[in-house]
């Protein structure tokens, strides 16, 4: 692989991410296309259900403790790793692999020449979904393109600044926290006793050599 970590930080967006690889592996023939083995594709759902049943314990208030936690974090590194390895292993030089499959995929799109990555010139836009108690989804997008999921040439990721505030945030320098993410949607987690507090945060793409653009707008949504 080229050394671009393709698999998303948050936990909800890489359950997500797991979800569109196997789907993905299981359309149009993929497996068979790409020889990929059926006893490795049980195994990666075994491991993708295993952690998502963890994940829903850590995140609800009621059944949340540290080992809980340690519970999920260990069945993530498990998945992770299996991810990791399958995709090394069966799809990052199987030229049955085209670039469309691993756009689909979610694996990076192997250059044949080393062409510049540009920097941004403008923000990502963003639209959030607080239809989930105790969870903010950030969709994230090029500007102007609502629709359009794939990010600005060059782009690999997004990195959202973000803070609870009790009073409006003006400045970018006063979103504390800091996430990336490689495909939208993004997810931040709260606790239980955080609902109806305000949430300020700001998008900038980062290009494939880790260059940052601007800052947008920042926006602000409410806990549920």
């Amino acid at each position: 692989m080229n050394g671009i970590d393709f698999l998303p930080k948050n936990d909800r967006n890489l359950l997500q991410w797991v979800v569109n690889f196997l789907t993905y592996l299981m359309t149009a023939t993929a497996m068979m296309r790409f020889h990929f083995p059926q006893a490795v594709y049980d195994r990666l759902v075994m491991l993708r259900d295993e952690f998502a049943q963890k994940l829903d314990v850590a995140e609800n208030p009621a059944t949340r403790t540290r080992l809980s936690i340690q519970a999920k974090n260990t069945a993530r590194k498990v998945l992770t790793a299996d991810v990791r390895l399958s995709v090394k292993e069966y799809l990052a030089y199987n030229h049955e692999v085209t670039d469309e499959d691993r756009d689909g995929l979610g694996i990076p799109v192997h250059k044949t020449t080393r062409t510049p990555s540009p920097v941004a010139k403008e923000a990502p836009e963003a639209d959030t979904d607080t239809s989930v108690i105790g969870r903010i989804t950030i969709g994230f997008f090029e500007k102007g393109n609502r629709h359009k999921k794939a990010k600005p040439e060059g782009q690999h990721c997004v990195e959202i600044a973000w803070v609870l505030s009790d009073t409006p945030v003006t400045r970018w320098d006063g979103l504390i926290h800091s996430s990336v993410d490689t495909n939208s949607p993004f997810t931040l987690v709260f606790e239980n006793d955080q609902r109806g507090k305000t949430v300020y945060f700001a998008l900038r793409w980062e290009n494939t050599r880790g260059e940052k653009g601007p800052w947008g707008e920042i926006y602000n949504a409410i806990i549920p």
